[in-house]
């Protein structure tokens, strides 16, 4: 059984940078969509970014375009989310999952659609 671990999170200044990491463990994900999701207190889980088996393809938020960066290196099993000019309203618990099918032709955006998920990262951006 796949599990997926966050890290990188933390607390960091309006206009710093942060790279989260998410490792699997127990199977590999290398055949698999692996997205990023976010969450505040009392909001849902929102579509962060997410990025095809091999990251040729990649799609991201429009709220974070241009800022954020998904890779992966599947040597390691690990997906990663470069963060740059993180502003107040990136403030979250992120999270790394998996999708439900392994090499979706559409890249999945909603939730459902994703079956294997960490247990999130604390993401604090202060003014």
């Amino acid at each position: 059984q796949v599990r997926l671990v966050e890290s990188g999170g933390g607390l960091v200044q309006a206009g710093d940078s942060l790279r989260l990491s998410c490792a699997a463990s127990g199977r590999t994900v290398s055949s698999y969509v692996m997205g990023w999701f976010r969450q505040t207190p009392g909001q849902g889980r929102e579509f962060v970014a997410h990025i095809n088996w091999n990251g040729g393809r990649t799609n991201y938020a429009d709220s974070v375009k241009d800022r954020f960066t998904i890779s992966r290196d599947n040597t390691k099993d690990t997906v990663y989310l470069q963060m740059n000019s993180l502003k107040n309203k990136d403030t979250a618990v992120y999270y790394c999952a998996r999708s439900r099918l392994q090499l979706p032709t559409k890249l999945p955006v909603m939730k459902y659609e994703y079956d294997v998920w960490g247990q999130g990262t604390q993401v604090t951006v202060s003014s």
